[in-house]
């Protein structure tokens, strides 16, 4: 099937991204649920001075670090039992640039449009039933938006509350994604 399905699909593809971000924007502007997500670090001012004078470049960082060969050393066991633990990431110097944010997430949500379009288009024939075409691509949307965030409270810590937040955040965009695609489904 070639890139057919981009020439037929492009419009839920497209609005899809757009409402999407709208629904982002509105969840995480005006919606109050995730304002408890990140706090604020204790003396802030000295753990940034003391990251400063360590010469931290942007990047991941965890902490205490180890390899996989030392990680059951006795010097890391007690570094960890001391504290703390857990992960950092930097970013280059400066104010941030929120549009390069929002920019990256609107293309995050066109992926998300295309790879759910291919996967429609190999399941729903031209003239599927409305449920059939949501069915399928609610289903890829919210794997898309919200099993692969999952891993982020398995491995990297993040609070089961934020985690599950994104994760219904995710639902959201599913829905939205399934009810554009349903609704402009090519007929026969």
């Amino acid at each position: 099937m070639s890139l057919y399905f981009l020439a037929v699909l492009w419009l839920p593809i497209l609005l899809s991204a757009v409402l999407v971000f709208i629904a982002s924007s509105i969840i995480h502007m005006v919606l109050p649920y995730h304002s408890s997500s990140y706090r604020q670090l204790s003396d802030e001012d000295k753990v940034r001075a003391a990251l400063r004078a360590a010469g931290v470049t942007p990047g991941l960082y965890n902490f205490p670090y180890c390899t996989h060969k030392d990680m059951n050393s006795e010097t890391v066991k007690a570094k960890q039992i001391e504290g703390p633990v857990g992960f950092l990431t930097i970013y280059p110097n400066g104010p941030v640039f929120l549009p390069k944010f929002l920019i990256l997430w609107f293309l995050y949500c066109i992926i998300v449009g295309v790879v759910v379009a291919f996967l429609a288009a190999h399941a729903a024939m031209p003239g599927a039933a409305y449920r059939h075409v949501f069915a399928v691509v609610g289903i890829g949307a919210f794997l898309a938006y919200s099993v692969g965030g999952l891993s982020n409270g398995i491995w990297k810590g993040f609070p089961w509350k934020v985690v599950l937040l994104e994760a219904f955040d995710g639902i959201i965009y599913g829905l939205i994604t399934a009810g554009t695609f349903a609704w402009l489904w090519p007929h026969k």
